[in-house]
């Protein structure tokens, strides 16, 4: 999923991102095909069987920072890259959410490669919901009626589903928080801070971790990458461009799309991988999963209506605010 939380929905929206802007038909075009490939990230991961989670996960991050460095390199980013290394607060605070991205990518590595592509869309569709819990009780938000009843509806689908896997949904919810979690980070640097130098330097934190797996998985079990076969290599080996191409997309759709329809693209994914956990791979469905699931749509449902009306609500509030300055006493 997006190294980004822009996408999330949550609080009433500010004017900007309410009203359109020029290139809003590319940007659209930018944000289905982001979410579009996450939306298959099922069907790479399972390229890279017979690795296990934590070699998928190190070898993206360590492919990740070389591509970076390479993207660095031919956009000529390496002054601005050095001036946020030199930034302790930036870099303690990439530090932070480096290590929550790397729960969040070895969670659902794991989902994937042991069948449960199913409950890991159930966490994406949870995403916006834990975002909106976490307004309330990390930055203090107030929510409107709406989202509160968007809540209860999602409390209840999780009832529902863990009486269902006879479980708590662990992996759902490790996937929704500590995506959750990471956005609300990531806010702390905003705009300071742009995808490609974040995931630079997140990647760049994570790489003595991965090295360090990598190399005991080579001391003791084994690598796969190389031993499996030409495609499994080769999948293996793009896991640094897969890991990175989404997110630049999604930055790019980011900066010509207004929140409201950002945040709606964002459910694109999740969809995807419901689909492929149902359709392709045959996970089970039985009636009751599919009540709880339904539960989590309604909830989603109300909360995409309350913050399209809330995105239009501002911007009718900014343009009356520019008519007013417009007709003012001269």
């Amino acid at each position: 999923m997006p190294d980004d939380d822009s996408a999330t929905p949550r609080g009433a929206g500010r004017a900007a991102d309410a009203v359109p802007v020029r290139g809003t038909g590319t940007g659209i075009l930018l944000a289905v095909v982001a979410y579009g490939l996450w939306g298959v990230l099922p069907l790479f991961f399972l390229l890279l069987a017979p690795a296990g989670a934590v070699e998928v996960v190190a070898w993206r991050i360590v492919l990740s920072l070389l591509f970076c460095a390479v993207l660095v390199t031919v956009t000529r980013s390496w002054p601005r890259l050095l001036e946020l290394l030199r930034d302790r607060g930036v870099m303690l605070t990439l530090g932070i959410a480096g290590l929550l991205i790397l729960v969040n990518w070895l969670v659902y590595v794991f989902a994937t490669l042991s069948g449960q592509v199913v409950e890991a869309a159930l966490g994406y569709f949870t995403n916006p919901i834990v975002t909106v819990l976490l307004g309330v009780f990390v930055l203090r938000e107030r929510l409107r009626i709406a989202q509160w009843v968007a809540i209860g509806i999602s409390a209840v689908a999780v009832i529902v589903l863990a009486v269902n896997y006879g479980r708590v949904p662990i992996i759902a919810l490790a996937l929704a928080f500590s995506f959750g979690l990471y956005g609300l980070i990531k806010k702390r640097v905003g705009a300071r801070v742009d995808a490609l130098s974040g995931l630079t330097i997140e990647t760049l934190w994570l790489s003595p971790l991965a090295g360090g797996a990598l190399i005991a998985i080579a001391a003791t079990s084994g690598l796969t990458t190389g031993t499996a076969g030409l495609t499994q290599t080769l999948a293996m080996l793009s896991a640094g461009v897969v890991t990175a191409v989404p997110l630049l997309l999604f930055a790019g759709a980011a900066r010509r799309l207004p929140l409201a329809y950002l945040g709606l693209s964002q459910y694109l994914a999740p969809i995807m991988q419901f689909l492929i956990g149902v359709a392709v791979l045959h996970e089970a469905m039985p009636p009751a999963r599919w009540a709880g699931f339904a539960l989590v749509w309604i909830a989603l449902i109300v909360l995409t209506i309350d913050m399209f009306a809330a995105s239009r609500a501002a911007a009718g509030d900014a343009r009356g605010r520019a008519t007013g300055d417009a007709v003012g006493p001269v």
